[in-house]
């Protein structure tokens, strides 16, 4: 991509950011540097392509986020819940370091995740690595565990944290009770990162896929707190 696109972030929140490309300041509905990036591209390309610039922008500014990535909710008692699609280290990575540039110092962002049964195991404890530290609270738990032993696909997790450094760190197998808990200990204005499924609306159990809705009971616990 030509070096002369450059993109500037002026504010962001969790619904979108405001960025300046080529002098114009727009609103775009997608937040994030990871996004800022991917916008900055499509742009690019529609320059390249001879697309009229102001154009590209305004449909631009239309984009929703892909089904199932960073999902908000905003809960009554100021809470924050955030569904995302992220299962792999980079994606997970990308949304944390979102969630860390928007939230105020004092806000603690719990982070639940899981590794989904027969698929690469190297990147479990790289994943509860990478949750570990940029999350003030971790909760390790089910996703999709397949055919798997979900207790065995968590011993995988929990080795990416060395055992001194686990106060903060919770395993809980069964995902609906560790999203409970996640609603439990978040406080006011905290920030909850679910993990791993987005849009999806199951959960694989040896063979059988059972409805599961991560924002449908997030919400369903967050009601009730």
């Amino acid at each position: 991509v030509n070096t002369d696109f450059k993109a500037t972030i002026n504010t962001y929140d969790f619904e979108g950011m405001q960025l300046t490309i080529d002098k114009q300041e727009i609103w775009f509905r997608l937040t994030g540097t990871f996004n800022a990036y991917n916008l900055l591209v499509v742009y690019a390309v529609t320059q390249l392509l001879g697309i009229d610039k102001q154009e590209a922008l305004r449909n631009m500014s239309l984009l929703e986020p892909a089904e199932g990535r960073f999902v908000t909710l905003n809960a009554k008692n100021k809470v924050t819940a955030i569904v995302d699609y992220a299962h792999t280290p980079d994606a997970l990575k990308n949304v944390l370091k979102a969630i860390r540039n928007i939230r105020k110092p004092e806000q603690k962002i719990l982070t639940l995740i899981g590794c989904g049964g027969n698929r690469d195991k190297s990147k479990r404890p790289e994943m509860a690595k990478i949750a570990y530290d940029l999350s003030d609270i971790l909760i390790l738990t089910s996703d999709n565990p397949r055919n798997e032993n979900p207790i065995n696909i968590l011993d995988d997790m929990i080795k990416g944290i060395e055992k001194e450094d686990r106060n903060n760190v919770f395993v809980i197998e069964n995902r609906e009770q560790a999203i409970k808990l996640s609603a439990s200990l978040a406080k006011k204005n905290d920030i909850i990162l679910i993990a791993g499924k987005g849009h999806e609306k199951y959960q694989e159990i040896n063979g059988i896929k059972h409805h599961f809705d991560d924002m449908e009971i997030i919400k369903n616990y967050l009601t009730i707190i």
